[in-house]
């Protein structure tokens, strides 16, 4: 990774970071955070959101939302924290299945993925993670 790139990355792991402590994970404990980066620059945050009556909406697809309902079209990449509220070290907290056909929607398949694996952030493309996407 380039140095500009890192400085990027750090940048947004701490956005990240604040963004997991929005987290409502009432039934999961785990709680997530993200930040999604456009192509010109701005960042968007999401957290997971629980309730006991449907599905959990990500933390990616919040910020997904977010930044689709700002007319945002264009992106980057996407940072994903992770860990249990009591955890004293993140854990690796890659998109679920149903985040990453989301995204495919709205990425080509060389969108990267970070995901944080205790210290070390680890990178990953939409197509390493979702080799058969569906598409219409």
């Amino acid at each position: 990774m380039d140095k500009a790139l890192m400085e990027d990355l750090k940048d947004s792991l701490s956005l990240a970071i604040n963004a997991r402590r929005s987290a409502y994970a009432n039934c999961s404990k785990y709680k997530v955070g993200a930040v999604l980066a456009t192509r010109n620059g701005k960042k968007y945050t999401g957290c997971n959101i629980e309730n006991s009556g449907i599905q959990a909406i990500c933390a990616e697809r919040t910020a997904f939302c977010k930044a689709i309902s700002e007319g945002e079209r264009y992106f980057k990449y996407i940072l994903v924290v992770g860990a249990y509220e009591d955890a004293t070290e993140l854990d690796k907290c890659l998109p679920c299945g149903y985040c990453r056909q989301f995204m495919n929607d709205f990425v080509d398949e060389d969108f990267k993925i970070y995901a944080m694996n205790g210290e070390k952030i680890e990178e990953y493309t939409l197509k390493e993670l979702l080799p058969h996407a569906f598409k219409l």
